[in-house]
């Protein structure tokens, strides 16, 4: 029969299990571990992988597969700040309505408010801010532009889906006495992307991600079409301050 083993006879003056031991082994090869080993790209490459369990592909720089486990929103940096700015004070007041509503409902009220989900990631690379959202957004951002009427107007908002890739930021380093890694700085300016909101080790980041909500399902994550809209105004807004002539100072009279 093709393809089948039979048993090798032990050599001459060897016992079965000698010569079991003579064979050599050849261990299977390890990534790098988190505390040693392999170069610095390794190592990098080992944290998606190993840590967050994102894919990531073959050569250097490392980069990460986008359209598996996210997609990314590309848009210009001011617009992204002004859009994470936005939303963020629009979640406090939320976030307090909630816990209004809370209180008012009792302490079962209270526990079922729950602790707030962990901010999508965020990422920044020259004058660009790339965000996180859910697998399958890039395929819903022309049809959700369109809807949300924005389709006609030139936005530079763009989105990165399956076969696409993405430069893996660093992995970010813990700040002093466990606060928040440290913020960007000229690396993000450099061109050269670094975390400004990184992702949270053993947390399912695809239940944080940005992604179109379901009729009658109340998520955690951010809706995607509220985050689209939010971009494409503060995109918009950079486009026609990029366009309008530069404003002449006012000359101080003298008496």
């Amino acid at each position: 029969m093709v393809g089948a083993s039979h048993p090798v006879p032990p050599a001459p003056g060897l016992p079965p299990s000698s010569a079991a031991a003579a064979s050599p082994v050849v261990p299977s090869p390890r990534r790098p571990t988190e505390n040693g080993g392999g170069s610095a790209s390794e190592r990098v490459r080992w944290w998606y992988e190993s840590v967050l369990g994102w894919p990531t592909a073959p050569g250097e720089p490392v980069r990460l597969r986008t359209g598996v486990r996210f997609d990314v929103l590309d848009v210009p940096a001011d617009a992204g700040y002004a859009t994470l700015e936005r939303l963020g004070r629009a979640e406090q007041a939320e976030g307090a309505e909630r816990v209004k509503r809370a209180e008012r409902a009792g302490s079962a009220g209270a526990d079922g408010a729950g602790s707030p989900v962990p901010g999508f990631p965020v990422a920044v690379r020259g004058g660009r801010m790339l965000l996180l959202v859910a697998a399958g957004a890039a395929e819903e951002l022309p049809g959700l532009l369109e809807w949300l009427e924005w389709g006609s107007l030139p936005l530079d908002l763009t989105a990165v889906g399956t076969g696409g890739l993405m430069d893996a930021p660093p992995v970010p380093e813990p700040g002093p006495a466990g606060l928040p890694p440290r913020p960007p700085e000229r690396d993000g300016l450099r061109g050269a992307a670094v975390w400004l909101r990184p992702p949270v080790p053993g947390y399912e980041v695809g239940s944080s991600l940005p992604a179109l909500s379901v009729p009658g399902c109340a998520g955690t994550a951010l809706d995607l079409a509220r985050l689209v809209h939010t971009l494409a105004t503060q995109c918009h807004r950079v486009r026609l301050a990029a366009s309008d002539p530069p404003r002449a100072r006012p000359v101080a009279r003298v008496g």
